[in-house]
């Protein structure tokens, strides 16, 4: 909208007319990181107007507006039409806070990043209708919507045209993808379909999607895809069926082995990542053990480990037996080992086998680094030419960067 309106992007820390900051709400210390990115746009932009959107501004405005130097803040319903909204980007005396209820967030706005050469990351989603005790998601995000089938063809037809090799699918809760001006019209699985006959792209990828909404059929559909890579990344969040009845999840730990049982029947080679928060309330030393005996047992890839953190107005906030700092400490640590036992099990699973990699354009000490479809990192030598090219290869060994050589696999024989 603003290459629209005549501007044109820069680097943060070149002079700006303006910044627009996007916080978030599921991460820590969000209005201290938020005062810290303020004034170092103003360290770099003196005179610029600063704009903050996203969750942390549709939970808490009036607390962003007491940081010096923000010029609005527009909340979920509010944050696309900003050059609406403000017809002067003159620094203002007192900051203007457009920012109505979150049932207000009806609207579905597509969205795709641009500039990236290698891939790009294609909302299809918004909002969501589940009620996790932990998260405020829904407070700062709305109900859940979608885009139609039609036009997230014609955003994923467009970035073929600039060349980009990849798309990752993206969404608050993209399972639930199908819901348009309220009404649930398709199914995530028909989108899947939709976008496996999109001609110009080598590859789709979903960034991660609910156990309870990753059915059999969509399995089955990315394990005989042209273009869905065999990668998942499914949310579990506790290994405890105790604990996950407390944060409201809508599966039991059953259901997650089942899904990635399923996976692996069909796609042996396929990457499994998995979302685990530590340190929950009432997560005792056995619960936390069940969680970890159980990953330790599950034919899995790597985790994203959460360290639980309160949330303002959330039900897990006001829950009783909250686990300590040093525990909550202790069990992430103990989870990031296992997570780097299971990506080194899994890489190694792979060696001596032939993949595609997509080579990025990133160089460090000499070398160039791409994954294969199934989320392999690799390396090698570095070659221009390679960039954003999907090359045939042959997975040889571990190097120092902890990552995997890769050789042309023209040259095995």
């Amino acid at each position: 909208m603003f290459y629209e309106n005549g501007f044109q992007k820069v680097e943060f820390q070149d002079p700006a007319d303006v910044y627009v900051i996007n916080t978030c709400s599921v991460t820590e210390n969000a209005d201290k990181k938020c005062r810290k990115i303020v004034k170092e746009a103003l360290k770099h932009s003196p005179g610029a107007f600063v704009a903050i959107i996203g969750c942390y501004a549709q939970l808490k405005p009036e607390e962003i507006a007491t940081i010096p130097g923000v010029d609005a803040v527009l909340g979920a319903s509010e944050k696309f039409k900003l050059l609406d909204l403000i017809t002067s980007f003159d620094k203002k005396e007192k900051p203007v806070i457009y920012n109505q209820p979150i049932e207000k967030a009806s609207d579905y706005y597509c969205s795709y990043s641009m500039n990236d050469r290698t891939r790009t990351f294609l909302k299809v989603q918004d909002g969501c209708d589940y009620s996790c005790t932990f998260c405020t998601i829904p407070l700062a995000r709305g109900a859940s919507r979608s885009d139609t089938v039609e036009n997230i063809v014609k955003a994923a037809t467009e970035i073929a045209a600039s060349e980009v090799k990849e798309i990752v699918l993206t969404g608050v809760n993209i399972g639930d993808y199908g819901i348009i001006q309220g009404t649930r019209s398709v199914r995530f699985l028909d989108l899947v379909k939709a976008l496996d006959a999109v001609d110009g792209i080598d590859r789709f990828r979903i960034s991660s999607i609910e156990p309870n909404l990753l059915s059999d059929d969509i399995i089955q559909t990315v394990a005989v895809s042209k273009r869905f890579v065999p990668h998942f990344h499914i949310p579990l969040q506790s290994g405890s069926n105790k604990i996950l009845k407390l944060m409201r999840r809508r599966y039991q730990r059953e259901l997650y082995a089942d899904r990635v049982k399923a996976i692996k029947t069909l796609m042996p080679d396929a990457c499994i990542g998995v979302d685990v928060i530590v340190g929950f309330p009432g997560e005792s030393k056995d619960d936390f053990l069940d969680t970890y005996q159980f990953l330790t047992e599950l034919d899995i890839s790597y985790l994203h480990v959460f360290t639980y953190s309160e949330r303002d107005n959330t039900p897990a906030a006001e829950m009783e037996n909250p686990v300590s700092a040093k525990d909550r400490a202790e069990r992430s640590k103990m989870l990031h080992i296992l997570s780097e036992k299971k990506r080194r099990l899994f890489y190694e699973s792979q060696l001596k086998k032939e993949k595609r990699v997509l080579w990025e354009s990133d160089v460090e000490n000499g070398l160039m680094f791409g994954f294969t479809e199934n989320y392999v990192k690799v390396s090698q030598a570095y070659d221009p030419a390679l960039v954003n090219e999907i090359q045939h290869i042959h997975l040889k060994e571990f190097d120092e960067a902890d990552t995997v050589r890769a050789v042309p696999a023209s040259l095995v024989f």
